[in-house]
C-alpha cells in the first residue's frame, strides 16, 4: 500500500552512489522506501564536478598528507535539491567531529520530515561546507573510510521510526535506547535446547507479571553492560532500591 506523499525525505550526497545500490533492495530500508512514506535520494557528486575527469577531492592549501573533498561539488549537490517537505530541512554532516548519534537525536531528524546527509570522505572536507551545515554527527570513535557506512546507519535508523514502516511500531518503542535502557531478553520456540528452557513466567500467560519480569531482566542487564544509562533512566524507587541490592551506586 502507498501513500499520496512521503513522511520523511532523506537525501544523500556521495561521490559512490553505488554503494547504497544493495541495501536499498532488502530489509527495513527497502519496505521504506516501497511503502511510499519514506522517500529516498542518492546525489552523485560527480555530476556536479567541471573537470573531465568529475573529481570530488583534491590536494589541500598549505601541503599535507591525503585528499580533501571539494567544497563546489558537494554545495551543488545540495542546491539541486527539491524544496523541502515541510517548512524545516536538518543538512546533516557525517563526521567523526559530530556530535555522537543516540536514538533521541534520530527521533529530532526525523520529525524534521526532510534530511540531508552529508558524508565526509578521504582526509577531510573543505571547511567551507560546514557553512550550508546545520549539525553535525558521529556514529561512533573509530575510523571508516568513508561516511557511506554511517549514512545507511542513519538512514535505517530514522526510517524504522516513521508510522507504518514497521509492522508493529510498539515493536520499535521497546527497543534498546528507546525507552533509555537496554531491551530485555527474549526467547521463542522450543521451549527447551540442550538444557536450556525458557523462563517460566514467560510461559505462564500472566501479562503484567510478564512486563515486571522483562522490565528487571532489562534494568539488570543495562547494569551489567551499560550502567552509564541508569544515570538518566527514569525509575521508580522500588527500582532504584533493587538496584542499588545489585551493586549499583545510584546517583
Amino acid at each position: 500500500m502507498t501513500v499520496e506523499a512521503p513522511q520523511l525525505r532523506v537525501s544523500i550526497l556521495t561521490g559512490f552512489p553505488r554503494m547504497f545500490e544493495g541495501p536499498f533492495l532488502d530489509g527495513m530500508l527497502r519496505v521504506a522506501r516501497e511503502s511510499g512514506r519514506v522517500e529516498f535520494r542518492i546525489v552523485n557528486l560527480r555530476d556536479f564536478t567541471d573537470d573531465p575527469h568529475r573529481s570530488i577531492d583534491d590536494y589541500p592549501y598549505g601541503g599535507g598528507p591525503g585528499m580533501i573533498l571539494k567544497v563546489e561539488p558537494t554545495v551543488r549537490g545540495l542546491e539541486s535539491l527539491p524544496p523541502p517537505l515541510r517548512e524545516k530541512r536538518e543538512v546533516v554532516l557525517l563526521t567523526p567531529q559530530g556530535e555522537t548519534l543516540t536514538q533521541a537525536r534520530v527521533r529530532r531528524l526525523v520529525e524534521t520530515g526532510d534530511v540531508v546527509l552529508m558524508l565526509g570522505r578521504y582526509k577531510g572536507i573543505d571547511e567551507r561546507v560546514r557553512s550550508f551545515v546545520t549539525r553535525e554527527i558521529s556514529i561512533g570513535d573509530y575510523i571508516l573510510s568513508g561516511a557511506e557506512p554511517a549514512a545507511l546507519v542513519l538512514a535505517d535508523a530514522m526510517a524504522r521510526l516513521v508510522p507504518g514502516v514497521l509492522g508493529a511500531q510498539e515493536s520499535a518503542e521497546g527497543d534498546s535506547f528507546e525507552r533509555q535502557i537496554l531491551d530485555s531478553s527474549y526467547y521463542t520456540r522450543p521451549e527447551e535446547f540442550r538444557g536450556m528452557r525458557v523462563p517460566e513466567v514467560l510461559l505462564s500467560g500472566h501479562h503484567a507479571k510478564i512486563a515486571e519480569a522483562r522490565r528487571r531482566d532489562a534494568l539488570e542487564r543495562t547494569l551489567r553492560r551499560r550502567p552509564d544509562l541508569l544515570e538518566n533512566a527514569e525509575l521508580t524507587k522500588k527500582e532504584e532500591t533493587w538496584l542499588r541490592s545489585l551493586g549499583w551506586s545510584g546517583r
